[in-house]
């Protein structure tokens, strides 16, 4: 019995070898600095970018690499990197967000980051987790499986295409939010959309030929599109002219193919799509189709939508080779700037490749209301911030959440050093049940108020949390992505209106249930259920 042990144990040994020679450690340099860019046809600016480029370089690795990361921050302001879906398992010093997991670099200084990949495969991405300068500071993170393409569960494509969604503002976007800080006055929404890193030729009627990205297919090709939403607050609709898509993962998590022809993508979310060509396409020579997003938000109303956001399309040109590089091309049909339908249509059919083991066992429920509401000026702010009056300030369970000034709460946490840094109760539910749905000039006044403070949930390890999400309308409607680093989710349900612990969970999708790393809460008053 011995010697059969023996000859079974032996060719895993041999295959653990094989796969731990297979991995490799990837490296690369980030130089964080500035940059001079002209967008919109306007003088050139000062951004702050990686290594010269917007966006910035992709990282490439295959599922059980370790990525290493020197990062060189030249630029004027402090900076960490985050890397966004990582499940940074033993690594959370290097997850990135600052006063989290680390204390910034300062200007001059350097960090390396250092994780590994295993269990992961697909489209990722990173970005600078300390102030609005992710708006510049990003690019996309791909994990390639181990068996190579041919290891896809769908159809191998071609070629695999980044198509990296942004913002721009015509402002130095550090200046925007110590303005937003400093006030207590929201920032002013982007002045245009962006696709990798340009707006098009319909902003400004600036249509110079270097505002415009262009893709360079081949006819009879499939092509994968690695779509990344890097916007800071925006939902975006994609289409592209004569297309549709085929979309086979989401927040580098195998889908079922769902066929649409438009995507629409929260920020910090990636879908993984085929390119599918209509018939006529198909058939054609050298055509040339428009790529277009434009801003999704529920949240507000017609009169005020034209003003707080650009309802222009951000454009890049998908050009067939074979004709006229000079013919126009032509442009998709977008959704209404306020069409839920299609929103929830798209992000509640997805479903997972195959049958997830969906814990049934419920360790910890949270009902968590996500709100915005007003607090009062803090010491910090200036006179600019009327002491006077309150201001907007966005919370959960009425909890508005502050980062720390002198430790990390990371650091606090191994030294056992919490005290003035963090505290451990953050409420599993609203101080005050209501109807999260009311229009805001029906609440109670005091139910708008929320106080700064640094409140953490702390979990068992290994337990299994079942979180509702309501969003409110205390002040106004908002829409705003949730995410949670080191951990995927399953979104077992996504609806609208005050959600009912009784009979809602019948509604709840245990089987395939997609599966998440960021999720989006939209300003119609929507209730998602997570299971983490």
């Amino acid at each position: 019995m011995a010697r059969s042990w023996s000859l079974l144990l032996l060719p895993f040994a041999l295959a653990l070898v094989a796969s731990v020679a297979q991995a490799a450690v990837v490296e690369y340099t980030f130089n964080v600095g500035n940059l001079s860019i002209s967008q919109l046809c306007q003088q050139e600016m000062i951004i702050t970018a990686v290594n010269g480029q917007l966006p910035g370089p992709t990282i490439v690795a295959t599922e059980g690499d370790t990525v290493v990361v020197h990062m060189v921050n030249e630029s004027p302001y402090n900076m960490t990197i985050h890397w966004h879906g990582i499940f940074q398992r033993g690594t959370p010093w290097a997850d990135g967000p600052a006063m989290v997991t680390q204390c910034p670099v300062r200007p001059g200084g350097n960090y390396t980051y250092r994780f590994n990949v295993t269990g992961q495969e697909g489209t990722l991405w990173w970005h600078s987790h300390f102030s609005f300068l992710r708006a510049t500071v990003y690019g996309a993170l791909i994990i390639k499986p181990r068996g190579g393409a041919k290891a896809y569960p769908f159809p191998v494509p071609d070629e695999e295409v980044v198509v990296i969604l942004g913002e721009w503002w015509k402002r130095n976007v550090y200046d925007l939010q110590q303005e937003a800080l400093h006030t207590g006055i929201p920032a002013a929404h982007a002045d245009a959309y962006t696709i990798n890193g340009k707006p098009g030729g319909f902003y400004d009627n600036c249509s110079a030929p270097n505002q415009t990205h262009k893709f360079e297919l081949k006819q009879n090709k499939t092509y994968m599109l690695r779509i990344i939403n890097a916007a800071l607050n925006t939902p975006l609709f994609f289409k592209v002219a004569n297309h549709s898509f085929n979309v086979v993962a989401a927040d580098a998590c195998y889908t079922k193919p769902y066929k649409t022809d438009v995507v629409v993508i929260s920020p910090g979310q990636t879908v993984d799509a085929l390119l599918v060509p209509d018939a006529g396409v198909a058939a054609a020579v050298g055509g040339r189709y428009y790529m277009a997003v434009i801003p999704y938000n529920s949240a507000v109303n017609a009169i005020n939508a034209s003003v707080l956001y650009s309802l222009t399309n951000g454009t890049a040109i998908v050009e067939y080779a074979g004709g006229p590089a000079t013919s126009p091309p032509m442009l998709p049909e977008m959704p209404e700037y306020n069409d839920t339908a299609t929103a929830h249509r798209f992000l509640s059919n997805m479903t997972a490749l195959v049958p997830n083991r969906v814990p049934l066992a419920v360790d910890t429920h949270m009902f968590v209301t996500v709100s915005m509401g007003d607090t009062f000026c803090g010491p910090e702010q200036t006179m600019e911030c009327n002491k006077n009056r309150t201001i907007f300030a966005s919370s959960m369970n009425n909890a508005s959440f502050i980062l720390p000034n002198t430790t990390s709460m990371l650091e606090a946490m191994y030294k056992g050093s919490i005290d003035g840094v963090y505290t451990r109760d953050f409420p599993d539910t609203p101080p005050i049940v209501f109807d999260y749905t009311a229009d805001a000039s029906e609440q109670n006044a005091t139910l708008k108020h929320t106080f700064k403070s640094t409140k953490v949930k702390t979990l068992k390890y290994n337990s299994t949390v079942q979180m509702v999400l309501q969003n409110t309308r205390l002040v106004s409607k908002e829409s705003h992505p949730m995410h949670l680093h080191g951990f995927n989710f399953f979104v077992l349900a996504q609806g609208f209106g005050n959600y009912n612990e009784t009979t809602d969970p019948a509604k709840f999708n245990l089987v395939d249930p997609q599966e998440r790393n960021t999720v989006a809460g939209f300003g119609s008053c929507t209730a998602t259920s997570m299971l983490i």
